[in-house]
């Protein structure tokens, strides 16, 4: 599951880059991103005249539910099971987006305590998670516009940590995402696969990630992890 991540300004402005997207980044960098606040995603615009970057409340709310109404929020999206479930099956066909972020926290148990655990990408690039988004309408005419992060399996890093991990999109991949023309979902769920371990590092952080309330660079600190397995507080595979 992905519940908390971190996005650095430098990050949306380089995916900014990357994609072509036009116009100012007004963000400012974010260490504990959780679920229920508004995110930046790329998608294409509803009026279909390209990419945009949009902000979202995250945390999905079909459509079927008026803002403000009592159905869960679902900050997470399972691939395996995304063309079934009535849920997200209209999205994955139709309102597809990509959420940056400059990495993701997962946590270990330890002796009753919880160990944030830092994933990035070795090479400093953004991580870009599949998502899906959605418009709740309300009586007034307007409506709330959510997201969601899509998970898969782990791969041979993450599963150390915990079964699941965000689906990160390579860029070929994160443009394939987007494209309208793809609403199959035959097409879309090879997309979805766990990303390359040997692409990705893992690093133990302060237990300050693990209270919403703080955001702010101490959230990264290194930290030492006795229970790393091999007695070190950083993972890394070289496969």
């Amino acid at each position: 599951m992905c519940c908390r991540y971190v996005l650095q300004v430098e990050t949306l402005q380089a995916l900014a880059e990357r994609l072509a997207l036009s116009g100012p980044i007004v963000w400012r960098t974010r260490y504990n991103l959780a679920p229920g606040e508004a995110v930046p995603v790329v998608r294409m615009s509803p009026g279909g005249e390209g990419r945009e970057i949009a902000f979202l409340r995250w945390g999905l709310v079909p459509a079927w539910t008026r803002a403000g109404g009592r159905e869960e929020a679902r900050a997470n999206a399972r691939a395996e099971t995304l063309a079934e479930r009535p849920a997200f099956r209209s999205a994955f066909r139709h309102r597809r987006c990509l959420v940056p972020a400059s990495g993701y926290y997962e946590w270990r148990s330890q002796g009753g305590r919880k160990q944030p655990w830092l994933f990035r990408l070795r090479d400093g690039a953004p991580l870009v998670f599949a998502g899906l988004w959605e418009n709740s309408p309300d009586r007034a005419g307007g409506g709330l516009e959510t997201c969601t992060v899509i998970t898969t399996a782990s791969n041979q890093l993450a599963q150390t940590i915990h079964n699941r991990m965000p689906a990160i999109l390579a860029p070929d991949d994160a443009k394939r995402w987007l494209d309208p023309r793809l609403t199959d979902p035959s097409d879309l769920a090879p997309l979805l696969r766990p990303f390359a371990a040997d692409a990705m590092t893992a690093i133990a952080v302060s237990e300050r990630v693990n209270n919403v309330r703080h955001d702010d660079a101490g959230c990264l600190e290194p930290v030492n992890a006795p229970d790393a397995g091999d007695g070190t507080d950083q993972m890394s595979l070289n496969l």
